[in-house]
């Protein structure tokens, strides 16, 4: 029935929401019933979602018209011209309008006219835009994406005031209907990214997407159980305009304040605002300061296990390293109880109220693993090394790959104590390789490294001064490569 057309008997209608919408016993839906120049009027909404002023002033006006416009075969047309909104969009399918009603806006049906005026009332219910927690910058804009899909489109276009700029919006979900918006810059973007994300878009075939971008994830880019996020997120609007204007592709999911990004490699997720709010020295020695930690994160205990194993790796001038004491419980096992320790912390951290956490994470530094020490449970050096670990982590600007680099480091202690050095030689080599086989929507993870690209290399590694950047990163292969065009 649904994807029948609007009636032109209101009444009909009025029947076809109760049974599909459930008019009268939903609390939240409404419906207002008028005659309005000899017609009958019905103006379907939903209570939370539709902005009551603005339905006011719209029905005040179309109240009005009894009294000062003539009866005529034209009523329709009429009150479509009275409707004083700047988006009025006639619609012809029943499951248009139950959709657009269920989006928050109003449905207006009139007597002897099979099209339904949609009007755009919404007003969803949500926070003000505020800087991110977990993209926290020195300086730089406060402003950061909220869960509603129209503020967030409009944060951006703020940026950027190109009228190339797009955004498509669609609906995924059968019984969610949730808004996804594509957003690119025509003529920058590479047409072929733009249809393959619209592509996979289409073909998701689910009743609803409650967890929003992350399961829009999971359908586009096919991860499975690979730890490593294939896709960036972001929560600051200034990061998502820059990432437009080179060319990115931006997917905007309702009720998610974070915006996927595509394509992202390995190193688009070592990036983060802070560098270029800074001079591009000292953004370039933050970077460097941020990779060391990522490989501290990643390598640093199985290595230290390694030379605590063989010992005559190192020179003697490096033997105070340790471990200096023994325990009754294997190295390895140490290290992997410190490690998921400070997993459970994290987690504990997540869930304990902001004024607790700082003193639940003082009395867990302090207290248990200087307890955990006296009773022999660890060597010192396991608690320093493993806090040192923790901070490379915490240093990473990507939540999701610092999680995945702990997953790859455990493994790396695994194959370390069943196979010392070529163990560690192995594991690392197999984790390189790992990385430079995946692929995000067709683009090599780990480039500009492999496949080694020098000039994009070295933008990776230095930050350089913006007016020096004349060109797009290559490798999303942008129609416009210039940002900068040479003067002649």
């Amino acid at each position: 029935m649904i994807d029948q057309r609007v009636p032109k008997d209101p009444e009909k209608m009025d029947r076809i929401m109760k049974e599909e919408m459930g008019l009268g016993k939903s609390f939240d839906t409404g419906v207002r019933k008028f005659t309005i120049l000899g017609k009958q009027v019905h103006i379907y909404y939903i209570n939370g979602l539709a902005d009551s002023d603005a339905i006011i002033k719209l029905l005040t006006v179309l109240t009005r018209l009894e009294g000062k416009e003539k009866r005529s075969l034209h009523a329709a047309e009429t009150i479509e011209n009275h409707l004083a909104h700047e988006s009025v969009q006639p619609v012809e399918k029943i499951e248009d309008v139950i959709v657009q009603v269920m989006s928050g806006l109003m449905a207006v049906v009139i007597e002897g006219s099979d099209k339904a005026l949609i009007v755009d009332v919404r007003s969803y219910p949500g926070r003000q835009p505020e800087e991110p927690d977990t993209e926290k910058v020195v300086r730089g804009s406060r402003d950061g994406y909220v869960e509603n899909i129209i503020v967030n489109t409009a944060l951006t276009r703020r940026r950027i005031r190109d009228g190339r700029l797009r955004f498509e919006i669609t609906k995924v979900g059968k019984r969610s209907k949730t808004d996804i918006a594509i957003g690119y810059i025509e003529g920058v973007a590479d047409p072929h990214l733009v249809e393959i994300v619209k592509k996979e878009l289409d073909s998701i075939n689910i009743d609803g997407i409650p967890m929003t971008d992350k399961t829009i994830e999971e359908f586009i880019v096919k991860q499975g159980y690979n730890p490593y996020p294939i896709v960036r997120y972001t929560e600051r609007a200034d990061i998502g305009a820059v990432h437009l204007l080179e060319g990115h592709v931006l997917l905007f999911v309702d009720t998610s304040p974070s915006v996927i990004i595509l394509p992202a490699t390995f190193f688009h997720h070592m990036q983060h605002a802070e560098e270029y709010r800074q001079s591009p020295a000292v953004g370039t020695f933050v970077r460097w300061v941020r990779f060391i930690g990522v490989m501290l994160s990643l390598f640093l205990l199985p290595f230290w296990l390694l030379v605590s194993k063989e010992p005559e790796l190192l020179p003697k001038a490096m033997e105070f390293i340790g471990p200096n004491k023994e325990t009754n419980i294997p190295l390895v096992l140490q290290l992997f109880i410190a490690d998921i320790g400070i997993e459970f912390l994290r987690i504990a951290a997540i869930h304990t109220p902001t004024p607790l956490s700082t003193a639940m994470g003082l009395i867990a530094a302090v207290l248990i693993g200087q307890i955990a020490i006296d009773v022999g449970l660890f060597v010192p050096e396991v608690i320093l090394y493993v806090a040192i670990a923790g901070i490379g982590t915490f240093a990473t600007p990507s939540y999701e790959v610092s999680i995945a680099n702990k997953l790859f480091r455990m493994f790396l202690l695994a194959i370390v104590a069943l196979f010392k050095v070529p163990g560690f030689m192995i594991g690392s080599t197999l984790i390189i390789i790992y990385l430079a086989r995946m692929r995000a929507l067709n683009t090599p993870y780990l480039w500009p490294l492999l496949p080694f690209d020098p000039k994009a290399f070295s933008q990776v590694f230095i930050r350089r001064a913006i007016p020096g950047s004349r060109l797009r990163p290559s490798i999303v292969h942008p129609e416009d490569p210039y940002r900068q065009p040479s003067e002649k």
